[in-house]
């Protein structure tokens, strides 16, 4: 069993050899098509980072009255923070609100000048409301629309994400349906290669299997080279790919750091989920392979 075993290995990687140029082509194909697949991997990631990063730095904000009361102040506090949808509330005092207005506009001297030539500090408390999600902040400003507040309540103003984020899903939902017809293309290629590629080895070798077959050989032994020849063409490409996918992450890794903030965004991913991604990948090509390869051995070899 195990020198069958050798036997079949050895005459699949002759016939490799033999069509060297067809195997080659044949990884290159399984290649391109698999880092298809992980560029929308890829993708998707970076959408949830962008989708992510876009809900952390909006909030809404709620400015007070110059003459609103402590007491008032912290109703209103209370109130906002019963909210299950509430998941952090920032309060600033007027001396905060003034430093950070300062901050914000040093370097504009008109703005700087005409607030010198106040007697006093015209900004009132500030309080930041962060929520779960970003359609959760009109259900804030909504609740705060009551005629007990409108005297202690100046304004509210939050950003609208749900626009951006929408953009973002648009953008990324169009990469993505590119990205998943290039692989398809690739992948109906890589089918048509390899089951011509074995249609033109039984083909070429139509004598030596007869002369296999007169012998006493069984299906498994006439079969098997070409089932060995896919699993070598589908592991041949998924290694291959690997390299290349992690050597793009590194080089991708920086520049995305810069974008998020966060250090090894897509390395980090990969290397949480190797096992699956890789096997998962492997799986995929493997029945690629094996399934046209069956079909061109049931066409065209008549054993």
């Amino acid at each position: 069993m195990l020198l069958g075993f050798f036997r079949v290995t050895k005459f699949a990687l002759q016939s490799i050899s033999r069509n060297i140029s067809l195997s080659l082509m044949t990884i290159l194909i399984l290649i391109l098509m698999l880092l298809s697949i992980n560029t929308l991997i890829i993708i998707n990631i970076l959408t949830d980072e962008a989708v992510k990063s876009v809900k952390d730095q909006i909030d809404v904000s709620i400015y007070f009255a110059h003459d609103a009361s402590q007491i008032q102040i912290d109703e209103v506090k209370s109130y906002v923070d019963s909210f299950p949808e509430v998941v952090e509330i920032e309060y600033l005092t007027e001396d905060e609100v003034l430093a950070q207005f300062r901050e914000q506009y040093k370097d504009n001297t008109e703005i700087i000048a005409s607030l010198e030539e106040l007697d006093e500090n015209p900004l009132g408390p500030t309080m930041i409301v962060t929520t779960r999600e970003p359609k959760d902040y009109e259900k804030v400003i909504a609740a705060l629309v009551v005629p007990e507040y409108e005297n202690i309540i100046e304004a509210k103003t939050f950003g609208d994400t749900e626009k951006a984020i929408e953009r973002i899903h648009i953008i990324t939902t169009q990469v993505e349906r590119f990205t998943i017809a290039i692989s398809i293309l690739f992948a109906i290629i890589a089918f048509l290669i390899i089951f011509n590629t074995i249609r033109i080895a039984i083909y070429t070798h139509r004598m030596e299997i007869s002369i296999k077959k007169l012998v006493g050989a069984n299906n498994w032994f006439v079969r098997g080279p070409y089932l060995i020849e896919a699993l070598v063409f589908s592991f041949l490409s998924v290694l291959i790919t690997y390299g290349l996918v992690i050597l793009a992450l590194h080089l991708l890794d920086p520049y995305i750091t810069i974008v998020f903030g966060e250090a090894n965004i897509l390395t980090n991913y990969y290397n949480s989920s190797i096992l699956s991604l890789l096997g998962i990948q492997f799986l995929a090509v493997l029945f690629l392979t094996v399934f046209s390869s069956l079909l061109a051995m049931r066409k065209h070899l008549r054993v």
